[in-house]
């Protein structure tokens, strides 16, 4: 049978590598091959398959399309945290994060902040990537490109390098490309691939109530992070657009069924800004999440340009997570990353497409 598209070969499960040598005659073993070079050593090119046969690789060249992304720009915190600017084929850019943290008595932890979408239509108050609008889904192929070719460049330096956990948490709302990054997770997962543990990675909502009780149902072992960011709905109106249409009593119910299901804790964010940082808003938390399996992150707010939001002080921060700890609500803040390469996403995106004006 005569294959008449390309496929997106990042983007193949290796049970769909087998169907597709198959049925081009080649062996399973060639599938499974190109596989593991694929998603388990992250090669940029077919040349640098040199297990396959080069007549082999043309064969399977005619019938599948290799891209790897496009470095644009990388950036390096002065804490470690890489940023990386990579151009798609369409010419539309998107942007990832690696973070490193160190171990003391268990292996080094790198996470990567992976992006879901090319702009984003939620258009939360303090983003810098809703500023920009929604331009289209990510593939499965984009989307684990990202972590391929961040493993790629790292390899370059140390070729042990491994990502361990994986946050869809960069550019767009995951959960309304809700296929795709399941999808992506399965190849991440996939132990002849990056072998990532289901419950090393974590999708990040603005709240699409019904995609959180799917996901409970789909892929429990999966993290879940809920950007709440405010507890009150006429707050959260003004932060996140999206709670008009999911309010927090549905969105509420939805976590609680999530949790239910999982018997996994949900992490709430709260961006802190001026207008969410009082000692009452704090006390409006405690109400909402009183009786929920769950964990605060307070996250400082991240400085960016055309949204007017500035962040609290430490004395203020501190004093929030204060009052939720005294009643009872497990609660942390952010250790702040990149902050001097502006690590918010969208804002190395933004600044490269000025300069272009």
């Amino acid at each position: 049978m005569v294959i008449m598209e390309k496929v997106e070969l990042r983007g193949c499960s290796e049970d769909e590598l087998i169907e597709i040598c198959q049925k081009i005659g080649l062996k399973r073993f060639r599938a499974v091959q190109l596989f593991q070079w694929v998603q388990q050593k992250a090669v940029r090119s077919w040349e640098d398959m040199k297990t396959i046969g080069k007549s082999d690789r043309q064969t399977l060249n005619t019938h599948l399309h290799l891209y790897a992304l496009e470095k644009v720009r990388g950036q390096r915190s002065k804490d470690g945290t890489r940023k990386y600017l990579f151009r798609l084929e369409d010419g539309q850019t998107i942007e990832c994060v690696l973070m490193d943290y160190a171990r003391t008595k268990t292996r080094d932890r790198h996470t990567v902040c992976v992006s879901t979408q090319v702009g984003c239509a939620v258009g939360c108050a303090f983003c810098a990537t809703g500023l920009e609008g929604f331009r289209r889904n990510l593939s499965i192929a984009e989307i684990v490109g990202q972590v391929l070719d961040i493993t790629y460049y790292i390899r370059q330096e140390d070729p042990e390098f491994q990502v361990t956990n994986i946050v869809f948490m960069g550019m767009g709302e995951p959960l309304l490309n809700y296929d795709q990054v399941l999808k992506s997770i399965q190849l991440l997962n996939h132990e002849q691939g990056l072998n990532i543990g289901m419950r090393r990675m974590t999708i990040s909502t603005s709240g699409v109530v019904p995609k959180i009780v799917q996901l409970a149902r789909d892929n429990p072992q999966v993290g879940l992070a809920v950007s709440l960011h405010a507890a009150r709905d006429d707050v959260r109106n003004s932060l996140i657009p999206m709670n008009r249409r999911y309010p927090l009593k549905e969105l509420m119910r939805a976590c609680q069924e999530y949790t239910q299901i999982t018997h996994r804790r949900i992490t709430f964010e709260v961006a802190l800004t001026a207008v969410n940082a009082r000692r009452e808003d704090a006390e409006d938390f405690v109400r909402l999440l009183k009786g929920q399996l769950g964990h605060v992150n307070l996250i400082p707010v991240n400085p960016v340009v055309g949204t007017g939001m500035e962040r609290p002080d430490p004395v203020t921060i501190k004093r929030f997570a204060q009052v939720l700890d005294e009643a009872g609500i497990s609660v942390s803040s952010r250790e702040e990353r990149g902050t001097d390469i502006n690590a918010a996403c969208g804002q190395l995106r933004r600044q490269w497409e000025g300069e272009l004006t």
